[in-house]
């Protein structure tokens, strides 16, 4: 996917309108907003310094939370200007308008290598419509627009499509990040042709979160690995119990269909052989054990994979030479039921130390991994949730496909 990147442009005294996920989570502490990880503000920092240092008037652009077109104090990303002015060693300028008069004049007086970041784009209703009107706004007099924010490139919205589209017709360079860069190699460029054997690691709740990218990755994968509340759904499409277990009744269909595909292709589909199972009483959960059996009792749920197939997943990791990894095997925020996850960590970690490549798709993955303390021993971790998600699908994303073809 052959996009133009801000390795690529002249930046020098040009105003340049950045996008950037700064959706962090915040608490308030004695009437303050408190950054608790500020992990995707530290993933900008390579693409801001590369443009302060090549003389960049450097304007950011960003959502926080869903104020759903309000005016919210606790979503303000001033806290964030804060946070970045620290992180990066030089001051941030923040203008509490995202457009307007004072939006403007905040970004007329940037100096070459200077840096201001706007208010919540989310505050207007007019974001998430892509409104025109109001992306011409954003957009301003700006020369170059980049976009670093992958974890929004799903959506067609007036900061991350709208603006590129306006630039572009007016002669601007639209360009990707470093960091959008990497996400669409590793995401994109690394599994279109995977060394091989390629291994699919997949859970998390719904199958009908993840089928259009089980479907996808048939056509590519040699082994696809099923864990977390998912596979009980495939387990019940199979003729099984589930007790009280997580499932999608409705989507036993195409759970089948997918068994189906994979044994057509060639591809070897593994769900677990055993479970930890519990039961929930008085809102906690009670009496975890391995069950070996097909059927779940009536009354326990699946809570995590079993201690067999915890070993027969981590046996074909450790052959994989490509790994992908979405979505945990358990509850894995309960430290009881977070043996399968964590081992599976271990695996993909232990494999990539011998060569492979591992791919970590976002979201629950990641954030097991850094529990876990392994999130450095990885080849790549995406920041995107819903965009990881769509761009596996075989999905075009908006946010990428307004940027410049080189």
């Amino acid at each position: 996917m052959a996009k133009l990147t801000i390795n690529d442009i002249d930046f020098r005294g040009k105003r340049v309108l950045t996008r950037v996920d700064y959706n962090v989570p915040m608490t308030e502490q004695d009437g303050l907003m408190i950054i608790n990880d500020d992990t995707r503000i530290l993933a900008t920092l390579p693409t801001l310094k590369l443009m302060i240092n090549s003389g960049a008037k450097i304007i950011l652009t960003a959502h926080l939370g869903r104020p759903k077109g309000e005016r919210v104090p606790s979503m303000s990303l001033r806290p964030v200007a804060d946070k970045l002015a620290g992180l990066i060693g030089q001051p941030v300028e923040f203008c509490d308008q995202c457009i307007g008069q004072a939006a403007g004049d905040a970004a007329a007086k940037l100096e070459d290598g200077g840096l201001l970041l706007l208010e919540n784009v989310r505050y207007h209703a007019e974001e998430e419509a892509n409104d025109a009107d109001f992306a011409g706004q954003l957009a301003g007099d700006a020369d170059v627009f980049t976009n670093d924010a992958f974890g929004a490139a799903h959506r067609a919205h007036a900061s991350t499509a709208g603006v590129a589209g306006i630039i572009a017709a007016r002669g601007g360079q639209c360009a990707a990040g470093l960091l959008m860069e990497r996400e669409l190699q590793f995401l994109g460029d690394e599994l279109e042709a995977p060394e091989r054997p390629f291994v699919v690691i997949l859970g998390g709740a719904k199958v009908s979160d993840k089928i259009k990218v089980i479907d996808h990755l048939l056509e590519k994968a040699d082994t696809i690995l099923i864990g977390g509340a998912m596979a009980y759904t495939f387990k019940l499409a199979r003729g099984f119990a589930v007790g009280d277990s997580l499932v999608e009744p409705d989507k036993t269909g195409i759970a089948l269909a997918a068994l189906q595909k994979a044994a057509e292709r060639g591809v070897e589909f593994l769900l677990p052989t055993d479970n930890l199972i519990s039961r929930m009483n008085d809102g906690a959960w009670t009496d975890p054990e391995v069950n070996s059996a097909e059927d779940i009792p009536d009354g326990s749920e699946g809570v995590d994979i079993g201690p067999e197939s915890v070993a027969r997943f981590c046996e074909v990791i450790a052959g994989a030479k490509t790994i992908l990894w979405n979505g945990p095997m358990g509850i894995f925020e309960d430290s009881r039921f977070a043996e399968g996850t964590f081992s599976v960590a271990k695996a993909v970690c232990g494999a990539t130390a011998s060569g492979a490549k591992s791919i970590i798709g976002g979201g629950d993955s990641v954030k097991a991994l850094n529990e876990a303390g392994l999130g450095d021993q990885v080849t790549f971790m995406s920041t995107g949730g819903g965009a990881s998600l769509r761009f596996l699908e075989g999905k075009e994303l908006p946010g990428v496909a307004a940027l410049t073809d080189k």
